[in-house]
């Protein structure tokens, strides 16, 4: 397959008329820049293209709940008052509503630029916690609604063993969550069974917490995970509210990175989500790790998690990407905006997190995330360069915000001067998925999500 654009971003930065050749199995062969008449058959793409963006935190049965949970309760209301909503909704979703809202959920990605999603699953029981007869009903349930979709998933099972530090019992809200390591070890190697190999899924671990596993179990569930794949990602939540640090102190006598780095080798497979409130020498010891920090700025904020430290971080030459988390937004481009205007509110002053006094903070932002994000999820893509994963949007030439701009300015304007999406087309390892703004099979899907909310909130 070829294809030609007059304007894309590449790995080594803006470029025109350009040509890529792209192989049966969805990987960039060949990309010659200045190509003024492509020869043989070609496919146009008709606007500016640029890497797609890995959405690397999701759980995507809480999109059911994006909307529900805004009227004021206590006025201490927090993040752990948000939880118990949550709880309430997973008393009683089924593994086929769980499906439909996560198909529904991978179609809006995609339309939005997502072209990859981590998914954290810690659901995994029936109400109750009564066993599914296979280990993996709900975890087939997600990647069979990534398969639909035609996103790339990086599913990342979860071990949830206990309510708070130091290995204290579970509480009854968190009764679907809970594996011990033997039931754990038995849902990793089957998820590897089924789908080592395929094209555009990938299978991760990831220990839940500091609160919710212990030193023992997380060394034991990355054991096994690491028997089944040495480059398997490593994600954990970590150090999200400052509760959540202020226990881990009066448990541990560090603080949550702390520990965590006192104790584990955490290197470029490790995805540390949130890790809103770290102290400077946190900061610096996670930087040099090579480990990516998951940032997810709408949903912190929409949950009044704080504001991760990105100018020092970034100073260091941390790595980042970011997720969609609880899905009350599916735009990359809000979610670096967030991420900027924050800094700028915390500092009082412009253009913050740019990579350097002459660059645009837009771009700066996308790359590094489409970088960062990439890693965090494992896969050879978020950029445009021979050996990638063909995994591309085409942006809307016509929409009104990037008329009369180029390079830079594009993602500027994406980013910070229009809440209207405008992506395209969209492409994952080779296949399109989103032509023309519509997703094949997006009636359908909506049809079943429809049914689904009217079923949960009736």
């Amino acid at each position: 397959m070829k294809l030609f654009t007059e304007h894309a971003l590449l790995a080594q930065g803006w470029a025109n008329d350009v040509l890529f050749e792209i192989d049966e199995h969805g990987w960039i062969t060949k990309v010659d820049c200045d190509v003024k008449q492509p020869s043989g058959a070609v496919q146009t793409l008709t606007g500016p293209t640029l890497p797609g963006m890995p959405n690397l935190h999701s759980h995507a049965f809480q999109r059911a709940l994006a909307g529900f949970a805004e009227r004021r309760g206590s006025s201490q209301d927090s993040f752990w008052a948000w939880r118990k909503l949550m709880y309430g909704l997973v008393e009683r979703i089924t593994p086929e509503q769980i499906q439909h809202i996560a198909s529904q959920l991978y179609v809006d990605m995609l339309k939005a630029g997502y072209t990859a999603v981590g998914e954290f699953h810690y659901l995994h029981h029936a109400p109750g916690g009564k066993f599914y007869e296979s280990p993996t009903e709900l975890s087939d349930r997600v990647i069979v609604a990534a398969q639909i979709a035609g996103i790339a998933i990086t599913h990342l099972p979860v071990l949830y063993a206990h309510g708070g530090f130091g290995g204290q019992a579970p509480d009854a809200g968190q009764i679907r969550f809970v594996n011990d390591i033997d039931r754990f070890g038995v849902l990793l190697e089957a998820l590897y069974s089924r789908y080592a190999g395929s094209k555009d899924i990938r299978i991760g671990i990831a220990p839940h917490s500091l609160r919710a596993v212990t030193l023992e179990l997380t060394q034991q569930a990355i054991e096994i995970g690491t028997q089944l794949d040495r480059s398997a990602p490593i994600h954990i939540h970590i150090a999200e509210q400052e509760k959540e640090v202020e226990d881990c102190i009066a448990w541990s006598k560090k603080r949550p990175v702390e520990w965590l780095f006192d104790n584990f080798d955490v290197d470029e497979r490790w995805c540390l989500v949130h890790a809103t409130h770290l102290a400077d020498d946190e900061l610096q010891r996670l930087a040099r790790s090579r480990a990516v920090v998951g940032l997810c700025p709408t949903t912190e904020a929409n949950l009044g998690d704080g504001f991760f430290s990105a100018v020092r971080y970034f100073e260091l030459g941390g790595g980042y990407g970011i997720g969609s988390d609880s899905h009350v937004c599916l735009s990359p481009g809000e979610e670096l905006r967030i991420l900027e205007y924050g800094q700028r509110l915390l500092y009082k002053r412009r253009t913050i997190l740019a990579a350097n006094e002459s660059s645009s903070v837009g771009t700066s932002l996308y790359i590094n995330a489409s970088k960062g994000g990439a890693q965090a999820l494992g896969w050879n893509s978020g950029h445009l360069q021979v050996g990638a994963r063909a995994d591309l949007v085409v942006l809307d030439a016509e929409a009104a915000i990037l008329l009369g701009k180029r390079g830079d300015l594009l993602l500027d304007a994406m980013v910070f001067a229009s809440s209207d999406n405008p992506v395209k087309d969209v492409m994952v390892g080779g296949q399109w998925r989103v032509v023309d703004r519509h997703h094949q099979h997006e009636a359908e899907i909506l049809r079943n999500y429809k049914k689904t909310q009217r079923e949960l909130w009736a």
